[in-house]
């Protein structure tokens, strides 16, 4: 399982009443968190006997803060002076750490904390708003930090880009003092999972139910990245894509890497521009990659090699950063996923009809897909890969003869699908989003229409068993499921990222359980 160290998993609190704040602490410690950030800024009591009382109650380790831009402080000195009132209380009762903003920072508050406290450490923050957070920026201000003497060093750094999050690794390895960094927002979100990786011991993670972004929920920082086990060492893969927040990919790769005794961490990566991505985060600690929507074409051009049927296809949906070199390969594993997924059913089906043989099930057959995006693309090339004759449906009509062209099929408008029935016992391949979670009611094509098939396959894999399947499995086709295409292309990354074997059986386990 590899070396376990010492990292500590805080959440922030903020609540407008003591009881509801006593509430959260109880939740947070039920999820994981080692202790809570106490935002006593958004608390409203009248007297600060009721903050002690607060304080004298709590049942996790706490840090206090009070922060400047709270909007239930319009005038600047009541907030200083309530703010200072409430640090010393905090240093007084002894609260494991104390935070003073750099708005309050001056020499005689910070000598007056410091002479007060008997064990409390004294951390020292600041956000960092607007602009890119270059590394000279960041230093300076740590520096000007440090020289107060305070024992630990917070920074919350806005960030525009996940590219920008480059520069908060490289002070959390450099800084001479113990350093909390944040960078806040949905690209953010490496900061915290990989934060270990380079040194950070303290982790904020949000709350369940409250999705905060940037913020990965507790639980899933103990259960899912289990991220007291990352260290210098750990390699990191991720899947780029925009949006990311649906992927499925970390539930199923990072157990799977702790199966297998791999010290690797699988991250969501928001990446607005894949080039640029590959150019900051170059280094070869940075080991391979899933690519999903929208990048799977422009990726391509990012990679140094590209494997030759990804080539053909135009798309890749994994890339590994070859070790020796450096050097970026691009893959897809959707192509034989979906292939085979669709020839082992055919063949599963026609076992129990008695005859087996060793030429695809797909060979000759008449193909009809709809979609013809990266996936699309994939299945298309795989299907001709197999002999069989295909034919795409497309709402860009101009992507279908593109794409149709690439594969010597034959491309239709979108609205013949329904009545296209030129022979009996042909194969349906949806490959479009159409079905997928939030819009389950909808299907590509009419039940009546699905007569004509003797398999039909869905890439959707959110919800498991789509409108499509159910009506496919009513009029007595064949079904293959999305999940099952995912199963298989993950399990082809997996080997590309570990350059070994996967674990079929668990991997299996886990999509099925989870998904």
């Amino acid at each position: 399982m590899g070396f376990k160290h010492d990292l500590l998993v805080y959440t922030t609190l903020e609540c407008e009443s003591s009881e509801e704040m006593a509430a959260s602490i109880d939740k947070a410690k039920q999820e994981g968190a080692d202790l809570v950030e106490l935002c006593i800024d958004s608390l409203t009591f009248s007297h600060i006997s009721e903050v002690e009382f607060l304080l004298k109650q709590r049942t996790l380790p706490s840090i206090v803060s009070f922060r400047p831009n709270s909007p239930r402080y319009t005038c600047r000195e009541d907030w200083k002076k309530t703010c200072i009132q409430v640090l010393k209380l905090a240093v007084e009762l002894d609260v494991e750490f104390v935070e003073v903003d750099r708005e309050v920072i001056c020499d005689e508050v910070m000598a007056e904390l410091m002479s007060k406290r008997s064990n409390c450490k004294i951390i020292a923050s600041s956000c960092v708003n607007g602009g890119n957070p270059t590394k000279e920026r960041l230093c300076n201000l740590i520096i000007n930090l440090q020289s107060t003497g305070a024992d630990i060093i917070k920074l919350v750094i806005d960030v525009a880009y996940i590219t920008d999050v480059a520069p908060v690794f490289h002070m959390l390895t450099h800084c001479p003092v113990p350093l909390i960094a944040r960078a806040a927002g949905d690209r953010g979100l490496i900061s915290q999972l990989l934060g270990p990786k380079y040194g950070a011991f303290f982790v904020c993670g949000s709350l369940g139910g409250k999705s905060t972004p940037g913020l990965p929920p507790l639980t899933s920082i103990k259960e899912v990245y289990k991220l007291e086990y990352v260290n210098p060492d750990t390699r990191v893969f991720g899947v780029i894509s925009n949006p990311v927040g649906h992927s499925k990919g970390p539930l199923l790769h990072n157990p799977t890497f702790r199966h297998t005794g791999y010290n690797g961490i699988y991250v969501p990566l928001l990446v607005d521009n894949v080039k640029e991505f590959f150019r900051v985060f170059s280094c070869n600690d940075y080991a391979g990659f899933s690519v999903g929507i929208p990048h799977k074409e422009a990726a391509v051009q990012c990679c140094d090699e590209v494997d030759p049927l990804a080539k053909s296809i135009g798309a890749v949906n994994t890339i590994i950063r070859r070790p020796s070199d450096g050097k970026l390969i691009g893959y897809n594993t959707d192509c034989e996923a979906c292939v085979t997924a669709i020839e082992d059913a055919l063949r599963e089906r026609r076992k129990t009809n008695g005859h087996a043989s060793n030429v695809s099930p797909i060979a000759g057959k008449l193909f009809v897909l709809a979609g013809a995006g990266g996936a699309g693309r994939a299945i298309a090339f795989g299907a001709k890969s197999r002999g069989a004759r295909v034919v795409i449906f497309n709402r860009k009509y101009e992507r279908a003869k593109a794409l149709a062209a690439a594969v010597s099929g034959e491309a239709l408008p979108y609205e013949r699908l329904n009545d296209f029935c030129p022979e009996k016992g042909m194969i349906l391949a949806n490959a479009s989003a159409v079905g997928m979670q939030p819009k389950t009611d909808q299907t590509p094509i009419s039940k009546e229409a699905l007569r004509s098939y003797e398999l039909v396959f869905d890439a959707v894999y959110t919800p498991r068993n789509t409108r499509l399947l159910q009506e496919a499995t009513e009029v007595g086709a064949t079904v293959v499921s999305g999940v099952e295409m995912f199963v298989r292309q993950a399990l082809g990354q997996f080997k590309l990222f570990t350059n070994g074997l996967a674990p079929v059986d668990f991997m299996r386990r886990i999509v099925y359980e989870q998904f």
